[in-house]
C-alpha cells in the first residue's frame, strides 16, 4: 500500500516523514483515517473555489461517482469515509474558505506580536517597539556613536550584539520587530556585544503541530491532572449547528443537500437580513445598474472593485470616503442619515461633507464599461456613460409610436373668465404660482441626473429655445456665458476691482446698476456672485491636516474670521475687557496664504528642473512676523463699547520657500518674496483696538497666537499643492517691530532706560564711550531667566542691584522676538537725531552751554522755514518715513549749511552726512552682499570714522550718552547681515505701510457696530493682499478702455472712473 500511495498524483498522497512507522503496516491507513480531515480542507490543483463560481454565476459542478475500488487517493478516502458524499455536498456553495490562508494569517498574527530576539510578548514589555529591518533613529544612532559604533542600520546591530543573521527574515517565519528590553541591551553592550543572556529562539514556518497556533502545555505530564479537552482548530470540521440544517432536506431518516437556487427555512442569515435592510433604505434598485449587464467576462476583483458596498450595483456617481471607500452618493447619504455619520465598511467617521469625488483614471476605467443594453432585440453592447441616453432612446421611441398625437394636438383650454395673460406680464408671485409644477420637475431632474445643479439645467432648456428659435447671435452669447468666456468680467475681477477701488456695496451696487441699464449687458457681476468667489480666498476653505495634530488647537479646517479674546469675558485684573478683537487662526490663515502661492510654488519647481512627484516633503517656510500700533485711528462714526481710539495689527509674511528634494543635500529655494516691504504682501493676522502701551492686554490678545505658533514648530502642515500632497514646515522670525513694541514683547524697560539697547547688555554711558564695539547678547530665553529673578530675588538684593542684574527686564517676555534692527524705524530715528543736529548747528549750540527754550525754538523755526522754501519740506509734528528719506540727503544738508556760519562746522555736517548715505544701504538692501559689496566691506571703517566724528566734532552732544538707534546701527549692524543675510527685506514697512489701508477699509465698511466693522476691515484687507487678485488686476489693466469700447454709451457725461 506505501507503494501504491507513492504512486498516486495527488500533492499530498505522500505521507509526511514524522507519522511513517517503520514496524507498522498500517501507517499509511491510520494516517488515512486520522487526518484525512486536515488533508481536504484546502483545494487540489484540479478544483475550482466555489465562492467565484457562484459570483460569476457559474453552478458548482455535480459530485463525480464514486469507485470503491480506487482508494489510494485522498479524494477517494474522503469519499469513501463521508459515504459518499463529495465536499462540495458537504460544506455547500458559498461556505467554503480557504483555510490553509487562515491558518497562515492567524500565524502570522501571533508572530506579530512576538520579538524576534527574546520571543518575549511585545505588549508586556514597556517600552516602544522596533523595525528589525529598520533604520537606527537619531537618540540610538547618538547613543551608539557615543561608544565608537558607527553602524547606521538594526541588522548591522543585531548581527554584532546577538550574533543573529536577520537581512534574509521573512514575514511568514520570522516577526519583524522587538521589544524595548533588547533595545536597551544592545545600547548597554554599545552595539558590538551583550552583557545579558539573551537566548534567541529558533523560528520555523508554520506547519500542523505548530506551537504558535497550538501550543502544548507540558504542565499536565507533570501533575497527572486530567486533560481538558483541546479547542477545536481550524484544521477541524467544526460540528454543525442547528441551523446550519437548513441547507438540507430530511429525506427518512438521512439528510440530502438543498438542491442550489431553492427557497429555505423563513429563517434568514444576517448578511441575506442586512441586504434587505439596505434595500429598505436605499431603494436603489430601479435606478442603479446590476453587474449582470457587463457584456464581457471580467476578472471577479476588477469587477468588485466598481461596486458600491452599501448597495452591491455599479457605481453611480461615486464618492470616496476618507477611508477609501467606494459607494454611490445617494446610497451613502441615506446610510449615514439613518444609521450614523460612520463607514459601513470599516466603521470608522465619515460625514456627507467628508466624502470625495475619486480620481479621474478611476472614472474614466467606470465609465467606460462595456454592458448589455437589456432591451429585446437590440443586443447592443453601449458605454457605461452612455447606458442612460441608449435605454431613454427606445422609451421615446415606444411613446411616439404609441402616441403620436399627443404632442401636436396639445392646447391649453381657456374654459371662460379672463383672458389668460402672457407669463413675461404676471408679477413674480403669480409666475411662481404658473410654474410650480414644472419647477418642481426640473428639480427632481436635476437632482437625479445633474446632481443637483438646477442653474445649468435652466440655462441649457433657454439655449436649446433659442437655438430652435433660430435665435444664434443670443444662444452664442448665453453659451459663452455659461462656458465662463462672456462678454461679462469674471467675479474674480470684479472683486479685485472692487477691493482695490475701496468700493463699499452700495457704491459697487450703483456702479453695477448703471452699467447693466446704459449697455444692456452685465458686465460687471452682481454682489452675491463676488462674496461667492471671495470664499474661496479667505482663510477657512482649504482642507488641510497636521501631524502631529497641533497641541491645544481644534482640528476643524473651516473656521474664519474669530474673535481675539477667545471667550475671555474678563482682563487679567478681572475687569470687562474694554476692546475689540477680530483675527485668523493663525495655522488656517498660513494655508490659505500657501494656496495663494500655489501656482508660483508649482512655478518655481518647474524653473528649478525638480521632479513635480518627487517633492512631496521637505519643504521649510520662512515667516517674517510684525507688530505696531497704528496711533490714533478715531472716526466720527461707529457705535458699540467705548473702546480706545488706538488700533494695533499683527500681520505676517512668506518670505520665501524652500524644499529638499529626495537624494539632496541642500535645500533649493523656489519662492522668494520679491517685494518684501510692500502692503501687498504683508497679510494681516489680528486686528484690535488696544494701546500698544497696555503689556496686561497685548498679552491676553496675542497669548492665544503665540500658542498656535509654538505649536505649529513642532508639527508639520499636510496640504494639497499641485495635485500631490505635501508636508511643509514653518519657521517664524519676529522681526517687524519697533524699539517700543520690542520692549513691551520682551519686558524690557522704556526707551529711555539706562540700557539703552534690546540687543546687548551696555548701558547709555557704556555705548557712548564705545560706540562701536558691542556685539549682540540678548535673547528671549535669557529674559524670561531674568524676569523670574526680578520676580523671586534669591540673591535677596536691593532694587538697584537687582535692576543690574537683571539688565533692564520688568516684565515677563511674552512674545519671542528675532534680535534684529528695523531698518525703517532705525531711518526714522536717526532722521530725528539728524534734525536736532541741524537745529544746535544753526545755533552754534557748541557755542552755549545752557540755551533757553526760547532759543531753541528759533532755531526750529529757522530750520522748518529754509526746509519748505528750498525743498518744499512741510514741517511735521512727528518725524515719518517720508519726511526722513527727504531729509537724509546731500541736498538737505547743503539747504542747512547755508544757515550755518562757520565754515568748519559745515565740512563736519558734509561729512557725516556723506558717511551715514555710504552705510545706509547696508541695512536697506535686501540682499547687500549682492547690491551692495563695497559698502558692505566698508561698513566696518566708515562706522568708526562716524563714531569718531560724532566724539570730536559732536562731543557737546554725544558726552555720555546716546540714542538707542544710532547705537544699533554703529554696533551691530555687520553682525546681525552675517548672521540673517539681510536687514532690509526684515523691515516692518510693508505694516507700517498698511495703516493707510486700515484708514481707509474702515471708512468703506463703516457701520453702526465697531465689532462687525473690524471683521470687514480685516476681510477685505486680507483680499488686497491676495496675489490672485492682484494677478487679475495685471491682466485687467486695460479694462477701463475695453470696457468704455463695450459700453456705447449715447450720454457723453456719464463714464466709469475706476483706478486700476
Amino acid at each position: 500500500m506505501a507503494a501504491l500511495s507513492q504512486e498516486t498524483d495527488g500533492p499530498r498522497s505522500t505521507m509526511p516523514a514524522e507519522l511513517h512507522h517503520p514496524h507498522s503496516e498500517f501507517s499509511l491507513w491510520k494516517f488515512k483515517l486520522f487526518r484525512v480531515k486536515s488533508m481536504e480542507k484546502a483545494p487540489l490543483p484540479g478544483e475550482t473555489q466555489p465562492e467565484k463560481r457562484s459570483s460569476l454565476g457559474i453552478s458548482t459542478p455535480a459530485a463525480p461517482n464514486i469507485d470503491l475500488n480506487d482508494v489510494a487517493g485522498p479524494e477517494s478516502v474522503m469519499k469513501l469515509c463521508l459515504g459518499g458524499k463529495s465536499k462540495e455536498n458537504v460544506e455547500g456553495p458559498g461556505r467554503r474558505v480557504d483555510i490553509k490562508l487562515q491558518e497562515m494569517d492567524t500565524h502570522m498574527n501571533h508572530l506579530r506580536s512576538l520579538c524576534r530576539l527574546c520571543g518575549a510578548t511585545l505588549w508586556k514589555v514597556k517600552g516602544p517597539v522596533h523595525d528589525v529591518h529598520g533604520d537606527l533613529d537619531e537618540v540610538t544612532k547618538l547613543a551608539l556613536r557615543k561608544m565608537g559604533c558607527k553602524f547606521r542600520g538594526w541588522p548591522e546591530v543585531i548581527l554584532k550584539v546577538f550574533k543573529v543573521d536577520v537581512t534574509d527574515d521573512s514575514e511568514s517565519v520570522h516577526p519583524l520587530s522587538f521589544c524595548h528590553r533588547c533595545w536597551k541591551n544592545a545600547i548597554r553592550g554599545g552595539g558590538v556585544c551583550s552583557f545579558t543572556r539573551t537566548k534567541v529562539p529558533e523560528w520555523k514556518p508554520h506547519s500542523s503541530p505548530c506551537y504558535l497556533c497550538s501550543p502544548r502545555k507540558p504542565l499536565f505530564q507533570r501533575t497527572r491532572r486530567k486533560r481538558r479537552k483541546a479547542a477545536p482548530r481550524a484544521q477541524s470540521l467544526a460540528k454543525k449547528t442547528r441551523w446550519e440544517y437548513g441547507e438540507s432536506i430530511v429525506v427518512g431518516e438521512k439528510r440530502t443537500l438543498r438542491p442550489f437556487g431553492e427557497s429555505h427555512s423563513v429563517w434568514r442569515k444576517p448578511s441575506v437580513q442586512r441586504e434587505q435592510w439596505v434595500r429598505n433604505i436605499t431603494h436603489c434598485q430601479k435606478d442603479h445598474l446590476s453587474t449582470k449587464l457587463i457584456s464581457e467576462k471580467l476578472p471577479v476583483d476588477f469587477s468588485v472593485s466598481f461596486l458600491c458596498l452599501v448597495c452591491d450595483h455599479l457605481l453611480s456617481d461615486p464618492v470616496q470616503s476618507p477611508c477609501g471607500h467606494l459607494f454611490c452618493r445617494s446610497c451613502i447619504i441615506k446610510l449615514t442619515h439613518v444609521l450614523g455619520r460612520h463607514c459601513p465598511a470599516c466603521n470608522l467617521p465619515c460625514a456627507p461633507e467628508d466624502l470625495t469625488p475619486p480620481a479621474k483614471t478611476f472614472l474614466s476605467a467606470l465609465y467606460s464599461l462595456p454592458l448589455l443594453c437589456p432591451k429585446d432585440g437590440c443586443g447592443e453592447q453601449v458605454r457605461l456613460d452612455s447606458f442612460k441616453a441608449h435605454c431613454r432612446s427606445h422609451e421615446l421611441g415606444e411613446d411616439a409610436k404609441q402616441r403620436p398625437s399627443e404632442v401636436d394636438n396639445y392646447m391649453v383650454g381657456n374654459k371662460g373668465g379672463r383672458p389668460r395673460q402672457h407669463l413675461l406680464s404676471l408679477t413674480r408671485r403669480a409666475q411662481k404660482h404658473r410654474l410650480k409644477e414644472l419647477k418642481t420637475q426640473v428639480k427632481v431632474f436635476a437632482d437625479k441626473e445633474e446632481g443637483g445643479d438646477l442653474k445649468s439645467v435652466c440655462l441649457t432648456l433657454f439655449l436649446l429655445a433659442l437655438r430652435s428659435a433660430s435665435e444664434h447671435r443670443q444662444a452664442d452669447e448665453l453659451e459663452a456665458l455659461m462656458q465662463g468666456r462672456g462678454f461679462g468680467l469674471n467675479p474674480a475681477v470684479c472683486l479685485a476691482i472692487r477691493v482695490n477701488t475701496f468700493l463699499s456695496c452700495s457704491q459697487y451696487h450703483k456702479m453695477y446698476r448703471t452699467v447693466k441699464a446704459t449697455s444692456g449687458r452685465q458686465i460687471f457681476q452682481p454682489l452675491h456672485s463676488l462674496r461667492t468667489a471671495e470664499k474661496e480666498l479667505l482663510p477657512g476653505f482649504h482642507q488641510f491636516e497636521w501631524q502631529p495634530a497641533l497641541k491645544n488647537v481644534s482640528p476643524s479646517c473651516n473656521v474664519g474670521i474669530i474673535n481675539g479674546l477667545s471667550g475671555w469675558v474678563s482682563s487679567v485684573d478681572d475687569s470687562p475687557a474694554d476692546t475689540i478683537t477680530r483675527r485668523f487662526r493663525y495655522d488656517v490663515a498660513l494655508v490659505s496664504a500657501l494656496k495663494d502661492l500655489e501656482e508660483d510654488i508649482m512655478d518655481g519647481l518647474r524653473e528649478s528642473g525638480m521632479e513635480d512627484s518627487a517633492c512631496t516633503s521637505g519643504f521649510s517656510v520662512m515667516i517674517k512676523e510684525c507688530c505696531d500700533g497704528m496711533g490714533d485711528v478715531s472716526e466720527k462714526h461707529g457705535g458699540g463699547p467705548v473702546v480706545p481710539e488706538k488700533a494695533v495689527r499683527f500681520s505676517f509674511t512668506i518670505m520665501s520657500v524652500s524644499v529638499l528634494a529626495d537624494g539632496k543635500k541642500e535645500a533649493v529655494t523656489i519662492f522668494t518674496e520679491p517685494k518684501p516691504n510692500s502692503e501687498m504682501s504683508c497679510k494681516p493676522l489680528c486686528l484690535m483696538f488696544v494701546d500698544e502701551s497696555d503689556h496686561e492686554t497685548l498679552t491676553a490678545l496675542l497669548g492665544p497666537i503665540v500658542a498656535e505658533r509654538n505649536a505649529m514648530k513642532e508639527s508639520r502642515l499636510i496640504l494639497s499643492i499641485g495635485g500631490l500632497s505635501r508636508s511643509f514646515r514653518f519657521h517664524f522670525r519676529g522681526t517687524g517691530y519697533d524699539e517700543k513694541m520690542v520692549r513691551e514683547m520682551e519686558g524690557l524697560e522704556a526707551s529711555g532706560s539706562t540700557y539703552v539697547c534690546t540687543l546687548c547688555d551696555s548701558t547709555r554711558a557704556e555705548a557712548s564711550k564705545n560706540m562701536v564695539l558691542h556685539s549682540v547678547t540678548r535673547s528671549h530665553e535669557e529674559n524670561l531667566e531674568r524676569y523670574e529673578i526680578w520676580r523671586s530675588n534669591p540673591f535677596s538684593e536691593s532694587a538697584d542691584e537687582l535692576r543690574d542684574r537683571v539688565k533692564g527686564v520688568s516684565s515677563k517676555p511674552f512674545l519671542e522676538t528675532q534680535p534684529t534692527l528695523d531698518a525703517l524705524h532705525c531711518d526714522i530715528g536717526n532722521a530725528s537725531e539728524f534734525f536736532k543736529i541741524f537745529q544746535d548747528e544753526i545755533g552754534e549750540m557748541h557755542k552755549e552751554v545752557n540755551p533757553s527754550r526760547e532759543q531753541r525754538r528759533s532755531w526750529r523755526a529757522a530750520l522748518d522755514k529754509q526746509l519748505r522754501k528750498k525743498m518744499k519740506l512741510k514741517p511735521v509734528m512727528r518725524m515719518n518715513g517720508n519726511y526722513a528719506r527727504r531729509l537724509m540727503t546731500m541736498e538737505a544738508v547743503e539747504v542747512v549749511c547755508e544757515l550755518v556760519p562757520s565754515e568748519e562746522r559745515k565740512e563736519a555736517l558734509r561729512e557725516l552726512m556723506r558717511l551715514y548715505l555710504q552705510m545706509k544701504p547696508v541695512w536697506r538692501a535686501t540682499n547687500p552682499a549682492k547690491e551692495c559689496p563695497d559698502q558692505l566691506c566698508r561698513y566696518s571703517f566708515n562706522s568708526q570714522r562716524f563714531a569718531d566724528i560724532l566724539s570730536t566734532s559732536f562731543k557737546y552732544r554725544y558726552n555720555g550718552k546716546i540714542t538707542n538707534y544710532l547705537h544699533k546701527t554703529l554696533a551691530h549692524v555687520p553682525e546681525i547681515i552675517e548672521r540673517d543675510g539681510s536687514i532690509g527685506a526684515w523691515a516692518s514697512e510693508g505694516n507700517e505701510s498698511s495703516n493707510k489701508l486700515f484708514r481707509r477699509f474702515r471708512k468703506m465698511n463703516a457701520r453702526q457696530s465697531k465689532a462687525f466693522e473690524l471683521e470687514d476691515v480685516l476681510k477685505h484687507h486680507w483680499l488686497y493682499t491676495s496675489k490672485y487678485l492682484q494677478k487679475f488686476m495685471e491682466a485687467h489693466k486695460d479694462s477701463a478702455k475695453a470696457l468704455q469700447a463695450t459700453v456705447d454709451l449715447d450720454d457723453e457725461d456719464m463714464s466709469l472712473d475706476i483706478d486700476f
